[in-house]
């Protein structure tokens, strides 16, 4: 790569302090948390993991999810029962 197309690159790229400023630091639930907020067992949460209905992110050999997604599915499985 030429030198003055590599200064013109990293110039325009934003700097990691950018990148992580405008971000804001996700809070990571485990299966068994979830699962206390939601009332449920933990079995019941793998099944969501798995059928792909609640997103989660593998952490060596266990499961994390965002409280945003667990949040996310909680509104739109709410309905008006009366």
């Amino acid at each position: 790569m030429d030198e003055t197309l590599k200064k013109e690159w990293f110039a325009m790229a934003p700097s990691s302090r950018e990148r992580t400023e405008s971000l804001p630091d996700p809070k990571f639930l485990t299966i068994a948390e979830v699962a206390s907020m939601m009332r449920v067992s933990k079995m019941t949460v793998y099944r969501l993991v798995h059928d792909g209905t609640i997103p989660a992110h593998r952490v060596g050999r266990s499961f994390r999810l965002t409280e945003e997604d667990v949040n996310a599915y909680l509104q739109k499985s709410f309905y008006d029962a009366g």
